[in-house]
């Protein structure tokens, strides 16, 4: 099953002080990378939501963040009278030190609220109950991940498979040419033989080395082969039970060096312009498995 490293997953949370939205996105990247930015009440419970994170998304960028919206009192911060008072006190006996006379309560006020630990926020841990709701919310939006990654991955599974296919075709195309190619080649062979044979003093090496040289342009047929091999590898790597996104992109690594090998061997115009069509092909490819899981 090929799948998309690229998602989106929502899910709502309601629960009886506050609502929860909880949205999580994934892009294509080489390992997985995993961030998370959720309300200091849920700090406790990262691991858990990383975890599930982790064995469903396995590799790509992960985002998840939750956001709350409060529907009463009981998430607000309160103020803690006692350390307040406490910096008045001490605010007020200072400047009566510092001969300040009388201050005035509602400014040595404003800087109490100024002073650490004046908001303290009573609830620190979601009950289970609560983190029960919560986390099965995170589950609905990462099963909405999951199906939009493997939706996109269908869609990009139908794509390489029409481009593969043209691949192959191109290369069943080249067999039209070989005809015409050999015998262009035989008769430069034979052009440079007689032009040999006409000198008074014939370089046999040369001759020799001239020989091997047009032998090696003159047979692709091992190239051919090992191509329709890696097209025959790619289709089935892309109907395996998992995605495998970098085994895809190891397989089209080795059908572009044959492609190209054959682009170089050929020495004839059709052939070129098939070999060229078939690293259009490729390129697009190569593309689509960057954002393959």
């Amino acid at each position: 099953m090929i799948k998309s490293m690229t998602g989106f997953g929502k899910a709502e949370c309601e629960l009886e002080d506050k609502k929860l939205t909880i949205e999580l996105r994934s892009l294509n990247s080489r390992q997985l990378d995993v961030n998370i930015k959720i309300p200091a009440i849920y700090r406790g419970r990262e691991t858990a939501l990383r975890n599930e994170i982790a064995t469903r998304v396995k590799r790509g960028k992960a985002d998840l963040t939750i956001q709350i919206d409060s529907k009463g009192t009981d998430n607000i911060s309160r103020i803690n009278s006692t350390v307040v008072r406490h910096y008045v006190e001490q605010l007020s006996k200072t400047g009566k030190e510092l001969g300040l006379g009388n201050p005035d309560p509602l400014e040595m006020m404003k800087l109490a609220m100024r002073m650490p630990d004046t908001l303290t926020n009573e609830k620190t841990e979601p009950g289970e109950k609560e983190w029960e709701s919560v986390f099965g919310s995170f589950m609905t939006a990462l099963d909405q991940l999951d199906r939009y990654r493997i939706q996109e991955g269908e869609a990009m599974k139908s794509d390489m498979k029409e481009r593969i296919l043209a691949i192959e075709e191109n290369l069943s195309a080249i067999d039209q040419f070989e005809g015409a190619r050999i015998d262009n080649i035989r008769k430069r062979l034979q052009q440079n033989l007689q032009e040999f044979l006409n000198k008074n003093n014939v370089d046999r090496n040369r001759f020799e080395q001239e020989i091997i040289y047009y032998l090696e342009k003159l047979d692709i047929t091992e190239e051919k082969v090992r191509l329709s091999n890696h097209i025959a590898y790619f289709r089935e790597t892309l109907e395996a039970k998992e995605s495998e996104g970098k085994k895809l992109g190891f397989i089209g690594q080795e059908i572009g060096r044959e492609i190209n090998t054959i682009g170089s061997k050929a020495n004839d115009f059709n052939i070129q312009k098939l070999v060229v069509q078939m690293k259009d092909e490729l390129e697009k490819i190569k593309e689509q498995s960057l954002n393959i899981l």
